[in-house]
């Protein structure tokens, strides 16, 4: 009888862990975002994968963030041609290339 308890246990242990992890992940919040056009739908759209050191590294200007969300939507990800172009827009207003690195 044991065994299937511990069995049952194990079953119920490997079946709730899977589901919870999405959920923690999206709970976190992100660090570094300051308030401007295009935030909410960045944060809403692309923290559903990916956490806030996605973005830091990253420097480009509104076409170079564009060609990277047009590449999420290539590998899955569901967005119109205006909320790119509010999230590239405000990527490169808050991540875009410093003035020294502009050409």
């Amino acid at each position: 009888m044991s065994f299937c308890r511990g069995t049952v246990a194990l079953l119920l242990l490997a079946a709730v862990t899977p589901a919870s992890c999405p959920v923690q992940a999206q709970q976190a919040k992100p660090v570094g975002f300051p308030d401007g056009p295009g935030r909410d739908v960045l944060l809403g759209r692309c923290f559903q994968c990916h956490g806030d050191g996605m973005w830091r590294d990253h420097r480009q200007d509104k076409r170079g963030w564009e060609a990277v969300l047009y590449r999420m939507v290539g590998r899955g990800a569901l967005w119109s041609e205006d909320e790119i172009n509010t999230m590239a827009g405000y990527l490169a207003t808050a991540y875009g290339r410093p003035a020294s690195a502009a050409k």
